[in-house]
């Protein structure tokens, strides 16, 4: 069973190379695959709807084409008789009608369709992502403080949705002279850190960025700030993106990353 956070990593950011020595550019080919992968015809660029289904008969429009029925029966989903397994699951099934295909997705509690077109407009009127220049001094080993017992900490995503994840402890930096925490879950075998910070709403998504870390090496975690990113809900009106929980939320400029996405 996947976590309810698999949004993040159900069509996952392509991340490959480390830190190069000459001047970053190992960042250029990281920061092409990402933007590769949003503009893919499975991208976050061609989510273009999403649906919330009520118990029993939901008619589902599709862009030019007849709308679906899709049956919902005590959290199972069923189209023509067949069940659906959603992305709560490791194997979400995937229906397709044309260039549209649809997923259920299922989201504190609720279950719902999601629907990508990769003739949406935020795909075709995409203008790329913008980026702080890359720096090695944002790339942080932090001393990782591992939680004694199992912790879930709350995440309540931008529909006021909440859910429990699992957190392993909490990673510890300075920046700006002032020790800072930040503290992640777990997800697909990585540390998955949601953050606001100074920049956040200025220059930066308001809402908050998204990064990936692998799992720590004794007691130490490297946080490589030059791949903090943007959630989907800065691309697409249709993702349910997790906010930062309060104890993630910075007082120092992260000044470092994926800058903020003027066009949506």
């Amino acid at each position: 069973m996947r976590s309810n956070l698999v949004f993040a990593t159900a069509f996952a950011f392509v991340a490959l190379a480390v830190f190069a020595a000459s001047g970053g550019s190992g960042y250029s080919e990281w920061r092409a695959n990402y933007e590769a992968s949003l503009k893919a015809p499975d991208g976050w660029l061609s989510v273009a709807g999403l649906s919330w289904l009520h118990e029993g008969v939901n008619s589902i429009d599709l862009p030019n084409q007849k709308p679906i029925v899709l049956h919902l029966d005590n959290g199972k989903v069923t189209f023509e008789k067949r069940q659906l397994k959603s992305d709560a699951t490791d194997h979400p099934d995937l229906l397709r009608f044309g260039d549209i295909s649809l997923t259920i997705i299922e989201r504190g509690g609720k279950t719902g369709v999601r629907l990508r077109d990769p003739n949406a407009e935020t795909r075709r009127d995409f203008t790329g992502c913008q980026w702080f220049p890359a720096d090695p001094a944002w790339r942080i080993n932090a001393r990782w403080v591992p939680y004694a017992k199992p912790k879930t900490i709350a995440i309540t995503n931008i529909l006021g949705m909440t859910d429990k994840e699992p957190s392993p402890g909490y990673a510890e930096f300075t920046i700006q002279g002032k020790k800072m925490t930040l503290e992640p879950v777990l997800e697909d075998g990585e540390l998955f850190f949601m953050f606001r910070d100074a920049t956040s709403a200025r220059t930066t998504y308001g809402a908050g960025r998204f990064l990936y870390a692998a799992l720590p090496k004794g007691n130490e975690v490297e946080l490589d700030f030059n791949k903090a990113t943007n959630p989907p809900c800065a691309f697409t009106a249709f993702a349910t993106c997790p906010l930062p929980p309060k104890q993630n939320i910075l007082t120092a400029a992260i000044e470092a990353g994926e800058r903020n996405y003027d066009k949506h």
